[in-house]
């Protein structure tokens, strides 16, 4: 049996810590000081992470080496499991010609930008991010701005800004279930909690995005149509986490959403259209050069590579997939339109058939195992056993087979030949293998931060900022998308870290670890992965600077938004709001 010592390194809480936060440190300046690539930048914070375990922690070698394989495959299952096939999905729609159909559906709705914004950017954005996140979203929807006539710095902007609110939620809730599996506590929990603070964020998303788009004159004619796509999106995001289904969060969101816009827009319209910037030179081109759906990381981050890198090239994948972006605006038929979103009705509807009661206990009992992971055999500081010792492997209940059905039945209906679906299984997995290192890797080192007692001497270290670790909660979740461009990746990496530290200071580990990935998202605007991924779909290669210079103050002002939103749940003026 191995027992967490939480001061190891002099016998001094203080030490121990810093030496704790060095395979973080290290990941952050190979990746944000020396641009070295995700997957190399992850493995080195693990390898550094086994030594401290080893060496400092006096883990036994065996021990170290469990939980690094447990690690692995909780990264491999759910997680990459959920990635893999979501995407897959999204390729499908991409290679026939429906998707093609449903960005023309989209923007045969309107021909003012302001208007265009919310329903491309916000709304669609968030149908991708649901599904296949990697800087798609950002990519896509910058795509057609530009086709329906925004200016490319702008188009970039609008997209980066709009790709907040659903990420916490993003990739069949990806970051939720990784929280979810690093902290042990109820996945419904951090579900409904995070369902409590990003709907605050999504009310005021869709009316920046009109004021960037045309100033104070497109909020004072269009704040109706924003207000209520903020409202429909944030009351649709709350529903769905917490009495719903938290994979569907998203899905259901941007579909709500769409519908009360088109609702809106039949009995209102704004006094002025305000159309083409300056003309589309170039957009078609642009536009199908911002198909290059960039790979990245989970959670509807990029973790992984700017266009062009290890990665892989996405222009290819896109290409492979037959992306286009088509500048036709005429209305589809209603049959087409059907036709067109029927994968999205498809996942909600095999996600509701799986939370049926009787079928949901059914998968319960048949479709899913717990065990005790070999290997491992730990008690923490006070000799209690680790519950993360314990892990529960779902098999048919789980959200990335609920999606390998849905992408099934997606074939069927789109007559898809399996032989075409293999081999798009298959580009999606060439697509995805850095990503495979890059997460393994970062739920590797968390896994052995978290088994050998690192994370909890970090916990009991940041405890001593008392009632202010509150505040500062929020930022270090911040930091931890910026820097790895995943929400996912920022929840592994500082999960537990935020439980531990709450649990030491008195407040709730749901509200902390939760907090994590709220607020976190409003770094993934300036992460560089996302940068260069909205930089290279309009054009603009080189422009990652610039698009930071834009964003920086929109990412903070946000930040401070929600971190005095959650300050407040700290207290008894908000504390209802924590289950």
């Amino acid at each position: 049996m191995f027992e967490q010592i939480l001061d190891p390194i002099a016998g001094s809480l203080v030490i121990s810590a810093l030496c704790a936060a060095l395979p973080l440190v290290l990941l952050f300046v190979l990746l944000g000081v020396f641009k070295v690539k995700a997957p190399v930048a992850a493995l080195a914070g693990l390898a550094l992470s086994l030594v401290l375990a080893i060496v400092g922690w006096q883990m036994p070698v065996n021990q170290a080496l469990s939980a690094t394989a447990a690690g692995i495959f909780y990264g491999l299952f759910p997680i990459l499991w959920i990635l893999v096939n979501a995407l897959w999905i999204y390729r499908l729609t991409v290679a026939t010609p429906w998707f093609e159909v449903l960005g023309r559906t989209i923007r045969s709705i309107s021909n003012d930008l302001r208007i265009l914004s919310i329903l491309i950017a916000f709304c669609f954005g968030a149908l991708l991010e649901s599904l296949a996140g990697f800087g798609a979203p950002v990519a896509i929807s910058a795509a057609m701005l530009m086709a329906a006539g925004m200016k490319p710095m702008k188009s970039a902007v609008v997209s980066l800004l709009a790709n907040t609110a659903p990420v916490a939620f993003g990739a069949m809730a990806a970051p939720i279930i990784a929280l979810n599996g690093v902290t042990g506590l109820p996945l419904q929990d951090l579900s409904s909690m995070a369902g409590r603070q990003t709907p605050f964020i999504a009310l005021i998303v869709p009316l920046l995005l009109v004021f960037i788009v045309d100033g104070r004159r497109g909020v004072k004619q269009t704040w109706p149509v924003a207000l209520v796509a903020g409202v429909a999106f944030g009351a649709a995001q709350f529903v769905t986490s917490n009495y719903f289904a938290v994979e569907l969060t998203d899905v259901v969101a941007a579909v709500v959403t769409v519908a009360a816009v088109l609702l809106m827009l039949k009995v209102w319209q704004p006094k002025e259209i305000v159309g083409v910037e300056g003309g589309v030179e170039g957009a078609p081109e642009a536009a199908h050069a911002a198909v290059a759906v960039t790979a990245g990381s989970p959670g509807g981050g990029s973790a992984g590579h700017a266009p062009g890198s290890a990665a892989g090239s996405d222009a290819d994948a896109g290409r492979a997939a037959g992306t286009t972006v088509p500048t036709d605006n005429s209305r589809p038929e209603p049959r087409q339109i059907w036709m067109a979103i029927a994968p999205y009705l498809i996942i909600i509807a095999v996600f509701s058939v799986a939370q049926l009661p009787f079928v949901k206990t059914w998968l319960s009992q048949v479709g899913s195992v717990t065990f005790a992971w070999p290997g491992l055999d730990i008690t923490d500081s006070a000799g209690e056993p680790v519950a993360a010792t314990k892990f529960k492997l779902d098999h048919l209940k789980a959200t990335g087979t609920l999606l390998l059905f849905s992408g099934l039945l997606t074939m069927v209906l789109y007559k898809v030949s399996a032989s075409q679906g293999l081999r798009i299984y298959r580009d999606t997995l060439v697509q995805l293998r850095w990503t495979v290192v890059t997460v393994t890797a970062v739920l590797g080192l968390s896994f052995v931060m978290n088994l050998s007692g690192q994370t909890t001497t970090l916990g009991f270290a940041l405890a001593s900022a008392g009632g202010f670790f509150a505040i500062l909660s929020p930022l270090i979740g911040w930091i931890g998308v910026a820097l790895t461009g995943s929400d996912t990746s920022s929840n592994s990496l500082f999960g537990q870290m935020q439980a531990t530290a709450a649990e030491q200071t008195g407040l709730s580990p749901v509200l902390m670890a939760a907090s994590n990935s709220s607020a976190g998202v409003m770094g993934k605007m300036l992460s560089l992965q996302n940068l260069a991924v909205a930089a290279a779909a309009v054009g603009l290669d080189g422009a990652e600077g610039t698009l930071f210079r834009k964003l920086i103050g929109w990412s903070l002002g946000l930040l401070a938004l929600i971190t005095v939103l959650i300050f407040l749940q700290s207290t008894p003026v908000l504390g209802w709001m924590v289950p």
